[in-house]
């Protein structure tokens, strides 16, 4: 029986994509929300909550973004220029948040000025995140195994919303984060921000649900012809149930119950997309296979990638572990 190269190369990149989402999308969340905690205290405390862990966080972005080019270069060549704007948005916003982690503790005088550069790099990324998103689930035209469209296509309404809405949804892990880091003032007023997140997280994922069927005739048969049908109804039904999780955990002041069902949110959103792409890896024009390079290559990157994502896997597991529970007000990584 042969195996299919493609199809496990294909399901490494996606689990790369949604491990950067979820891991990185909290700690550009905390710099979505910097603006909106006034003491420098409760600032000191945030940044310090995300410092120890935030850059092995980005590994993900790297192997996805590495992995596409080595393993389905067509996918590569085309989606790229599709998506300059965002995706060089998002690397500004990056480099900007990235260098706002160090230089914010070295003055005094320009502190505020950095305070904003890691919020601002914080909107941004995660804005253009979700731009980049809906301009691939809108479909990317491709002729001659090239990109076909034009300098803008990427931006329309429906990009904008999704933009919006990943914005939204970095901002409900970012508070519900804190408020499984944080004590005190600094908890209560995050699990406040954590109850509107989660409700425009709702909102938002319904609109983008609705909207994206439409799209595509592939997204309609997909979505309401059987048996794929069936996930019409139970995607909702598990949506809901984390929902009410976090709520009754919010209520309740668990606090990591908010932040699990956050990451349950997210990973049903992120398996939706895969519903709807398979078994596209640029909407609606090739497929995973059309896009793979030659098996041989498949085979000689995966015996690599069987060392490295362990590898990166226990690294990340082991510093979760390391800067486990509440962050110390009295002390810092710095």
């Amino acid at each position: 029986m042969d195996i299919d190269l493609a199809f496990i190369w294909a399901a490494i990149i996606a689990f790369a994509v949604l491990a950067y989402v979820i891991l990185d999308g909290f700690d550009l969340g905390v710099g979505i929300l910097f603006p909106f905690f006034q003491k420098k205290h409760d600032k000191d405390v945030m940044m310090n909550s995300v410092a120890p862990v935030w850059d092995g966080n980005e590994t993900w972005l790297v192997l996805g973004g590495g992995g596409l080019l080595a393993v389905f270069p067509l996918a590569y060549a085309t989606i790229l220029p599709a998506l300059y704007a965002p995706i060089i948005a998002m690397l500004l916003g990056l480099i900007f948040r990235g260098v706002a982690f160090e230089y914010r503790w070295r003055t005094k005088r320009a502190e505020h000025l950095w305070n904003w550069a890691f919020t601002g790099g914080s909107v941004v990324a995660a804005f253009s995140q979700g731009v980049a998103l809906g301009a691939l689930v809108q479909g990317i035209p491709v002729v001659d195994r090239a990109y076909a469209g034009g300098w803008w296509d990427w931006l329309t309404p429906f990009s904008i919303a999704t933009g919006l809405a990943v914005l939204i949804g970095y901002t409900l892990l970012g508070a519900t984060w804190l408020v499984m880091k944080t004590t005190g003032e600094l908890a209560e007023q995050a699990r406040r921000y954590a109850y509107l997140a989660a409700v425009g997280t709702l909102v938002s994922m319904g609109i983008v649900s609705l909207w994206t069927p439409f799209l595509e005739p592939l997204y309609l048969e997909r979505w309401f012809s059987w048996p794929t049908a069936a996930f019409s109804f139970i995607v909702p039904l598990l949506v809901g149930g984390c929902f009410l999780m976090m709520l009754h955990g919010l209520r309740t002041h668990h606090d990591t119950r908010p932040f699990v069902a956050a990451l349950g949110l997210f990973v049903l959103g992120f398996a939706g997309i895969g519903i709807s792409f398979y078994p596209y890896i640029v909407p609606t024009s090739v497929t995973i296979w059309e896009a793979a390079a030659p098996d041989s290559s498949l085979a000689f990157l995966l015996v690599g990638a069987v060392v490295l994502v362990p590898m990166i896997l226990g690294y990340t597991a082991y510093a979760y572990w390391v800067f486990r529970g509440k962050v110390d007000p009295e002390e810092g990584y710095h």
